[in-house]
């Protein structure tokens, strides 16, 4: 199980390896995504808070990023966080996510992304259920139900 402190030194002293790699051009993904995917996952987007009937649908299954298909959460790990976006406490392989130091915004936070294609998926926060205290939010537009 992934802790606070686990994903403090993966972003500050390098990710785990990937299963794979998927790297396409800016022409390739747009030609795959729909604008909004797009925004969020190859430009850092955000999509607004309950825009998505995910955050209320608890379902057994995987979430796949929207890009790639790189398997990231289970739906055993999705728990309702209350701020209007899908949020899990674990991902579903300690190398599924990668985690960048973000300090945009005047805020200093943990950005998650795919591990296999670059994808912003949103942040972590330690501010979640236990045993883990974990809070991946992620942009329901950059995950597919599996």
């Amino acid at each position: 199980m992934l802790t606070w402190n686990d994903i403090l030194g993966f972003a500050s002293n390098g990710n785990p390896e990937p299963s794979s790699r998927v790297i396409k051009n800016d022409e390739q993904w747009r030609a795959q995504l729909t604008d909004e995917a797009y925004y969020v996952t190859r430009n850092k987007g955000t999509e607004r808070p309950h825009s998505s009937n995910s955050c209320t649908l608890f379902e057994p299954g995987e979430y796949a990023c929207v890009c790639c298909d790189n398997v990231l959460f289970e739906g055993g790990e999705k728990f309702d966080s209350g701020t209007g976006w899908p949020s899990f406490t674990q991902p579903a392989q300690i190398n599924a996510i990668a985690y960048n130091s973000d300090i945009s915004h005047g805020m200093q936070r943990i950005e998650a992304v795919c591990n296999v294609c670059d994808a912003h998926l949103g942040h972590v926060f330690p501010d979640g259920p236990m045993p883990s205290g974990l809070r991946y939010c992620v942009n329901a537009l950059a995950l597919k139900k599996l």
